[in-house]
């Protein structure tokens, strides 16, 4: 049986290594190698700077600005989505009353809740991008309309031209159109999880705040970790509603500045793609790190059921 073993596994692994290499891998170096030039991105015709690029990045105040951004971003989109996410699911799966031959059940109407969640996802993330700038407008938007309709007319914020209020602004669209993906993955999870141990627990006199933070996440808890690793690389980047949603865009006073749309404006916009290339390794650097963090910190036994 181990006659010819490393040969069938080389044969079946040759062609997607050579393509990830090619594809991903290659990118990745060539990056690198512009990240020491002065190329503009069109024009054959570069010379080396050497880290001229990285100099000019970290005493760049829009830089700085923009990682501050993403921090903030890594910090409470995972903890907001997937918070909200693993709130929803748990009660749409286990946080009902008690019915008939069924000591654990989720609240009436779990299914079609689900279909309403997860809807967001069915649109794509520029059409989000567009109806919330139009909800967002000052002067015609559903919010400011709906705040002059309850009699509030005095308080009307000028949400994405506010400096204060446009990032948060971003990350409450960021949150609404991810949240309902989760909340259909955890409640998948939340499924093959025995209704023995809700049970058991519920017998001994355990609460569903208990049962959640003892059953629950524990037995979620590789599922979340992944799911936080993928919303912290979603926080990273953010281009697509910053492009779209806000004034400038990446404004006002780069108070919505992140990291990819910088990235973007010196490559198509500045005709430095030298420069660009150098904050393309510094996300990439960034993005790595916060993967290794979350996953050494969370880091736990594995728990079978």
């Amino acid at each position: 049986m181990q006659h010819g073993k490393y040969r069938f596994i080389v044969g079946f692994l040759a062609v997607p290594l050579v393509i990830y290499a090619v594809f991903v891998i290659s990118p990745f170096l060539q990056a690198i190698y512009y990240s020491f030039t002065d190329w503009t991105g069109l024009s054959p015709d570069f010379k080396m700077v050497g880290v001229g690029n990285y100099r000019k990045m970290f005493s760049d105040d829009v830089f700085w600005k923009s990682v501050g951004h993403n921090v903030l971003l890594l910090l409470v989109l995972p903890l907001v989505t997937l918070g909200l996410g693993l709130f929803f699911a748990f009660m749409l799966n286990v946080g009902g009353r008690r019915r008939k031959n069924a000591a654990v059940a989720g609240v009436r109407g779990s299914g079609f809740y689900k279909v309403v969640y997860f809807f967001p996802q069915v649109l794509s993330i520029a059409i989000v991008a567009l109806l919330f700038q139009f909800a967002y407008n000052p002067n015609s938007g559903a919010l400011n309309s709906f705040l002059s309709a309850v009699g509030l007319d005095s308080v009307q914020p000028n949400w994405l031209g506010d400096p204060d209020l446009a990032l948060w602004c971003v990350m409450a669209v960021m949150v609404w159109s991810n949240v309902g993906f989760y909340v259909v993955l955890f409640s998948a999870g939340m499924s093959s999880i025995p209704k023995d141990f809700y049970e058991a627990a519920l017998l001994d006199g355990a609460n569903r705040v208990q049962t959640f933070f003892r059953i629950t996440l524990p037995l979620l808890w590789d599922t979340v970790q992944t799911g936080w690793v993928y919303m912290g690389i979603m926080a990273l980047d953010g281009f697509a509603v910053v492009q779209i949603m806000t004034v400038g865009p990446g404004g006002p006073d780069y108070s919505t500045e992140v990291l990819a749309y910088f990235l973007y404006t010196k490559a198509f916009r500045d005709g430095q793609a030298g420069y660009a290339t150098t904050l393309g390794v510094a996300l990439l650097i960034v993005t790595m790190i916060f993967a290794g963090i979350v996953m050494k910190l969370g880091r736990r036994e594995r728990l079978e059921f």
